[in-house]
């Protein structure tokens, strides 16, 4: 995800400096959006109005930051942090407190959209974080995004909306995978039963998206790895659970998803799911 997002905001003619935690890809990284190749997030820092990070989870990006080499140390008073991933309001949180206390500024800025549509600039980003903030990274979030949302004030307000659209996406995925495989099961061609259904009130993207990807069996390479339903499911549960919501159908989501790494699926796309309605099918 993060490469793409870096050559949308090249095409957009800002000035970039890039570093990726797999060595190999700066340079890559740096020769299709005309960056300067850093080799830590210190150095990727340095001279930086903005950092944007792109990383995995809470504790990649606090290492990222405070690591060794971590950016936070070179970053001028007053730049903006912008942090692009799903970790989770907690982790935002305990990240904002270590950055004012820095006299720096986080924005919560997740996307959604998977790596086609960053390759696009078609992102969905929703924003938390003061207004202020929020308008001077417009321009970079617009070049990334096609749907650019401030979802609050507060640093977390993203992740919280975030999880909303995770929770949605995730029980998606999982109803598009068990009525595919349960078209199988009734001896209806999987592929017509698609056909049919998605042009009605029962389409939805994911049907639309996944369920190709399904029926093609296309696992390898993953657009979106399953593990990132692993990742986001859980952090979806513990919040609803932390704030007393119920979330019954996205903990059967996340026991699927779990158990579908526990398969040797996690690296693998993520509408390989349907594969553990089916043993047979796709392996």
């Amino acid at each position: 995800m993060g490469a793409p997002m870096a050559a949308a905001l090249a095409t957009a003619g800002l000035e970039l400096a890039v570093y990726d935690i797999a060595s190999e890809r700066v340079a890559e990284i740096a020769e299709v959006t005309g960056g300067r190749g850093a080799g830590s997030p210190r150095e990727v820092a340095e001279g930086a109005e903005a950092l944007v990070l792109m990383v995995v989870n809470g504790d990649q990006a606090k290492e990222a930051l405070f690591g060794t080499d971590g950016a936070a140390e070179t970053l001028a008073d007053g730049s903006a942090v912008v942090l692009m991933s799903t970790v989770g309001s907690a982790a935002v949180s305990e990240l904002d407190d270590l950055l004012r206390e820095r006299g720096l500024e986080l924005l919560d800025a997740p996307v959604s959209g998977g790596v086609r549509r960053a390759e696009a600039g078609e992102l969905l980003i929703l924003a938390g974080g003061p207004r202020a903030l929020f308008d001077r990274c417009a321009p970079a979030l617009g070049a990334m995004g096609q749907t650019v949302v401030h979802c609050g004030e507060s640093a977390g307000d993203g992740q919280a909306v975030k999880l909303v659209n995770q929770l949605l996406c995730g029980v998606h995925i999982a109803a598009a995978a068990e009525a595919l495989a349960y078209a199988d099961r009734l001896g209806i061609d999987p592929r017509a039963a698609w056909e049919a259904v998605r042009h009605g009130a029962a389409g939805s993207f994911m049907l639309e998206d996944r369920g190709q990807r399904m029926l093609d069996e296309e696992w390898l390479p993953p657009r979106s790895a399953l593990d990132i339903f692993v990742k986001d499911m859980g952090l979806v549960v513990d919040a609803g659970g932390l704030a007393g919501a119920r979330t019954p159908l996205a903990e059967t989501a996340r026991r699927l998803y779990e158990e579908g790494a526990q398969a040797g699926l996690g690296g693998e796309d993520d509408s390989g799911v349907i594969r553990l309605f089916d043993g047979e099918r796709g392996t």
